[in-house]
């Protein structure tokens, strides 16, 4: 169910806002949105005006719109990315941030065919190798010194820097073979020379965790930060456990980038028990993840929250974290005069039993669920993703990732 946007108002009612930082009235329950998908009214108990649509949100939380900062949805153009349209609105989710997919030499196509007729605001890292994710593992896009051209990324960047908000290496054996940690320093001094943030895949080695933290600097991203391979999981060294506790603190941002091979309850539980928590929360949906085990945004929303993490903590992770990766305003989110841009949502108790890019089972007691999300003066009905049983079950292989052993 849609309600196509017009110049009619939109009164939402009956919702409990949270992670819109601090000013918000907590007697707030209604939102009126007028010409222009604008704010006009914050309150209690809000007058309907004559010819305006209502939802009756029946006392869903409210939060801005849901960000995901680690997704693939160059479809057509790479072999494992997704349509927009499967991971953004229609799961609450109104900014999808692909992380990669294209690389300089074909990032004019992500832009004209996907970026810009999608519904949802898209953003991009672009990767530093020139033909981004093609074919993936099959081909590497790291293959050696020939995969990068500095000057045409340079060029790409600066033509496109109302998308492009970042620079992507891949860093793990099966991607940068032989040459190791090269590829990083590499992205970070072109991120350096266009004073983006640097987002680092991390995953078996070569190179090393640890050598990737080295070369990092605050704003940069590191993603998989909670993944469970060998030589490559945060909570096996504690030397490592401490640098990356050490990073966090000094502004380098660990994001979850689930994945097919990426996210490992228990790792994630261990963290945040020990009060380390991701600085944002991502779905890294694709081809090979969608089905099996990452499903949708929602769902990863739950399993932080079930190993710990506290809710508004991982609704912030969602929403403002992000946010402020990417450029987007922080504030005011419910004032006047904004456009509204949020995402209406339940938390149920649940009996979802699930499995980890490990393939080790976990159970998910409560379920983050969308229910509607708001563009303006336009709401789309949401609700998570549901896959075939029988992939929800399975082992989670995913040679895409770099990662074939699962169990």
């Amino acid at each position: 169910m849609t309600f196509q946007e017009d110049s009619s108002p939109l009164l939402i009612s009956g919702v409990k806002p949270v992670g819109f930082g601090r000013g918000v009235p907590q007697e707030a329950t209604d939102i009126l949105i007028g010409g222009g998908g604008k704010i006009v009214g914050v309150g209690n108990s809000l007058q309907m005006p004559e010819g305006a649509r209502r939802i009756d949100a029946k006392g869903a939380y409210m939060s801005p719109g849901w960000v995901d900062l680690h997704a693939h949805v160059w479809h057509g153009g790479t072999d494992i990315s997704i349509k927009p349209q499967v991971c953004g609105i229609e799961r609450g989710v109104t900014t999808i941030v692909d992380a990669g997919s294209a690389g300089e030499a074909n990032f004019h196509g992500f832009r004209e065919y996907i970026i810009e007729p999608a519904k949802e605001r898209i953003k991009a890292f672009l990767n530093i190798g020139s033909i981004g994710l093609v074919a993936c593992n099959r081909v590497s896009e790291l293959i050696d010194m020939r995969s990068i051209d500095i000057d045409r990324t340079i060029a790409c960047v600066e033509a496109n820097r109302d998308i492009i908000i970042g620079i992507k290496v891949r860093a793990s054996g099966v991607i940068v073979g032989a040459w190791g940690i090269t590829p990083v320093k590499i992205a970070k001094k072109v991120a350096k020379i266009l004073k983006l943030p640097l987002m680092v895949h991390v995953g078996e080695p070569p190179p090393v965790f640890d050598e990737v933290l080295e070369v990092l600097g605050p704003g940069d991203v590191v993603t998989h930060c909670f993944n469970g391979k060998a030589a490559a999981n945060i909570m096996e060294d504690e030397d490592l456990f401490q640098l990356a506790q050490r990073c966090a603190n000094d502004g380098i941002r660990l994001d979850v980038g689930h994945g097919g091979a990426s996210f490992s309850f228990k790792v994630a539980e261990l963290a945040v028990q020990r009060g380390l928590l991701p600085f944002s929360i991502s779905t890294d949906l694709h081809a090979r993840s969608l089905d099996n085990p990452v499903w949708d945004m929602g769902t990863t929303m739950s399993k932080l929250l079930s190993v710990g993490m506290p809710f508004e903590a991982v609704i912030d992770a969602s929403t403002r974290a992000p946010m402020e990766v990417i450029g987007l305003p922080t504030e005011n989110l419910l004032s006047p005069g904004t456009r509204a841009e949020f995402t209406l949502f339940e938390v149920n108790d649940s009996n979802l039993h699930i499995v980890d890019s490990m393939g080790y089972n976990a159970h998910l007691p409560r379920l983050i669920e969308p229910v509607w999300t708001i563009l303006g003066q336009e709401a789309v009905k949401a609700s998570r993703y549901v896959p075939p049983r029988k992939s929800a079950l399975e082992s989670s292989a995913c040679p895409h990732c770099g990662w074939i052993n699962a169990r």
